[in-house]
């Protein structure tokens, strides 16, 4: 390889096979890659909507609560299952979005004990920029493939996810 196309986790590939020759470290080849690019884009997103008034974790109810179809309702339960958080690290992301008029809690109508969640007008129209916003961010990162790389990538990426799914 030329020492152009070098990126960082090469330099730690070259360390450890100086220390360890004996480690094969082809797995790290690709998972410090994945975490370094999952950093790189997880800043980027934060950017993208920061500029929104919000961050990604609360871009993330946002947007699960929209992708939820008409009317833009989930439980508190519901959405802690599918963001994988706790009802106590959701609690907090619904106390502010509720404060900022992006969403509502009200009694579940079919559960006494229950609460439902629901876009507000304001979180509908906001969460539609934010995705478009994050969706350029993403978009541009993209670019440093073609089309065909792209989907090869995006390929390989399902196949070890689901292989890892456990």
């Amino acid at each position: 390889m030329s020492a152009e196309r070098k990126d960082p986790v090469d330099a730690i590939i070259d360390q450890w096979a100086a220390v360890r020759p004996d480690l094969d470290t082809a797995a790290m080849e690709v998972f410090g890659r994945i975490f370094r690019l999952s950093r790189t884009m997880g800043d980027r997103m934060e950017k993208a909507y920061e500029r929104f008034g919000i961050s990604r974790g609360e871009f993330d109810v946002l947007a699960t609560l929209r992708r939820s179809g008409e009317p833009y309702t989930l439980s508190p339960r519901q959405l802690s299952a599918t963001l994988m958080l706790t009802t106590g690290g959701m609690t907090g992301r619904l106390d502010k979005l509720e404060r900022a008029g992006l969403l509502r809690r009200s009694p579940d109508p079919h559960d006494r004990r229950g609460l439902q969640v629901t876009l507000t007008d304001e979180g509908l129209r906001l969460i539609d920029e934010a995705v478009g916003a994050g969706l350029e961010e993403q978009t541009d990162a993209l670019s440093a493939l073609d089309d065909e790389q792209a989907g090869r990538l995006a390929d390989l990426l399902r196949e070890l996810l689901r292989g890892t799914a456990q």
